[in-house]
């Protein structure tokens, strides 16, 4: 069942096939039940007087004697003349007193007055009474009734539409009823197809279209250009809607896969300068160690202790390189987040200045700071911020000349502390300024150790605090951030 009716063109075409039968059977029961209150309401109305009229032709009916042979031999001339009437004389209560029903044929003996009643009362027609003739049956009747010495005697009840009228009916409906199906059944036919031929150009159709291209999306690989969207005008609303809803989507996809791809090929070559960097170091040392071990008869002392100091401070390279690769992982995929604290920016910058002051001194340079008491505290995590300044001096020192000037400054502007570390140096080329925080900016550098990583860290660290690090345009390099302040109401806290 669930094959059969697998696919929205049968499982519409079902549904309308079902509510043009159930649909179909409900009107023509109304129309039936309609057509035949109607034309009962003519015969009644027609012959509403009929009953009223023999009383009228037999005023001395009653007084001859309801239930005597000349009642029903009167009867039955009656019914021979006009064969679909059948004539009946019943007392107030309701029991047949005199009739003229072939023998067998009469199934009642008492008949309900309330529908006498109501006929004589003129209530709107078709008014249906008792069949005598049937145990449950009614049908529409004519009444009048016999008055003697100013009472009720009973009435005359005239069933219109008698056993011969319901046995021609039926005969009639029989030889009909073929004709009526066939008929019925070619107009649900037509009507089906054209209700089906009209839902597969204005639903299946469309609906077919968008099912090829989800699959078609689901099956190929996306492209970053999309096709064109497609002709709508046969759509419905909430068609049109899908349609464009897939169109984005597709976009999207396209879009995501492209960048999916763009970053595949960075970590792939990110991995390789990597790998490139991390041999050069761990080459160095292998090799100053291996030197030691065979030619340590022919090697002076103070040569051995020069071999070791080289690979020790190769083995530093590659121990703070790995330190930079594990923190800007953790830092990418969300591991670690700020431990916002409230903390003086001066105690913290004097402490960064002091751990970096040995390093600018093998190199001759000098550290400056610009007088930064009574400055606001600032809302920040302290280790992460004193990771920003230790990974920016340490750029400024590897990469500016012996005898150069860094200098660190802050000043508070609105509800930010801005920070600047700036050197006298050659500062940096234009072509590597826009990507310089980014992962393409040390595929194009000759090495890692230019300090690509460490301003990846910083770019990463001032990201999770709602800020950004900026190159400013000026003599040397100057890399300029924010930090937020602390509120009053974290201040009173």
């Amino acid at each position: 069942m669930t094959r059969l009716f697998g696919t929205l063109p049968r499982r519409l075409a079902a549904l309308f096939l079902l509510l043009l039968v159930s649909g179909g059977a409900l009107l023509a029961g109304i129309q039936v039940s309609l057509t035949r209150n109607y034309g009962n309401a003519v015969v009644q109305q027609l012959s509403a007087g009929l009953a009223q009229h023999l009383v009228r032709q037999y005023p001395r009916l009653a007084d001859e004697g309801m239930a005597g042979e000349q009642t029903r031999a009167l009867f039955n001339n009656l019914m021979a003349v006009n064969p679909n009437v059948e004539l009946y004389l019943i007392d107030p209560q309701g029991m047949i007193i005199n009739d003229a029903a072939p023998p067998g044929h009469l199934k009642r003996q008492k008949v309900s007055v309330e529908p006498v009643t109501a006929f004589l009362h003129g209530d709107p027609f078709p008014v249906y009474g008792d069949d005598p003739r049937k145990l449950h049956g009614q049908k529409v009747f004519s009444a009048a009734p016999f008055i003697s010495q100013g009472k009720v005697r009973g009435y005359v009840y005239v069933i219109l539409q008698g056993e011969h009228y319901s046995a021609l009916h039926a005969m009639a409906w029989q030889h009909n009823i073929g004709v009526m199906v066939a008929a019925s059944l070619v107009l649900l036919l037509i009507m089906l197809l054209i209700l089906g031929g009209a839902t597969f150009h204005w639903v299946a159709r469309p609906v077919r279209a968008l099912e090829r291209r989800v699959r078609q999306i689901s099956l190929a690989q996306p492209r970053v250009t999309v096709e064109a969207v497609p002709d709508t005008r046969s759509m419905t609303q909430e068609l049109v809607s899908l349609s464009q809803g897939v169109t984005l989507m597709e976009a999207k996809i396209a879009s995501q896969w492209a960048e999916l791809a763009q970053e595949t090929q960075e970590r792939r070559a990110f991995l390789a300068t990597v790998s490139h960097d991390l041999r050069t170091p761990l080459t160095a040392i292998h090799g100053y160690i291996e030197s030691i071990l065979l030619l340590s008869d022919n090697l002076s002392d103070e040569e051995k202790r020069q071999y070791l100091e080289i690979a020790l401070s190769e083995s530093r390279k590659v121990s703070q390189m790995a330190q930079s690769l594990f923190e800007l992982a953790r830092l990418e995929y969300g591991v670690i987040t700020p431990d916002k604290t409230l903390f003086s920016l001066e105690d913290l910058v004097q402490d960064v200045m002091q751990k970096m002051t040995l390093a600018a001194q093998t190199r001759n340079q000098r550290l400056q700071v610009e007088p930064l008491a009574g400055l606001p505290v600032v809302s920040a995590d302290m280790g992460m911020i004193e990771r920003v300044l230790t990974n920016l001096l340490d750029n400024a020192i590897r990469h500016t000349p012996e005898g150069s000037t860094i200098a660190v400054r802050a000043w508070p502007a609105s509800e930010n502390m801005i920070l600047e570390v700036a050197d006298n140096g050659p500062g940096i080329p234009p072509e590597k300024r826009s990507q310089l925080f980014t992962r393409p900016a040390l595929l194009k550098g000759e090495s890692l150790s230019r300090g690509g990583l460490g301003l990846m860290v910083v770019h990463q660290i001032l990201q999770l605090h709602g800020s950004r690090i900026e190159l400013i345009s000026c003599p040397g390099a100057c890399f300029r951030f924010t930090l937020p302040l602390a509120t009053q109401s974290q201040s009173a806290g």
